[in-house]
């Protein structure tokens, strides 16, 4: 459930980022270098690879929160 709710966030921004990303591509043309201003390797590795980081922020803690016992959770609260 926790990852759940971690990626769909995680995907929001991926999207929102990747549409203004696209959207202003035109504007950033002159700072780039070697990659043309809508490159599809770039505009497609780039997501996967913010995905792939945020599924592992989202897993690591969610992953060792279900290892404790929760009554030892709950007494130390």
């Amino acid at each position: 459930m926790v990852v759940t709710q971690g990626m769909v966030l995680a995907l929001i921004g991926i999207g929102l980022g990747l549409a203004g990303a696209f959207g202003l591509a035109q504007l950033i043309t002159a700072f780039l270098f070697g990659v043309t201003a809508k490159d599809p390797v770039v505009f497609a590795g780039v997501p996967v690879l913010l995905a792939a980081v945020a599924l592992l922020a989202v897993w690591l803690p969610a992953r060792r929160a279900s290892q404790v016992d929760p009554l030892i959770a709950l007494r130390y609260e």
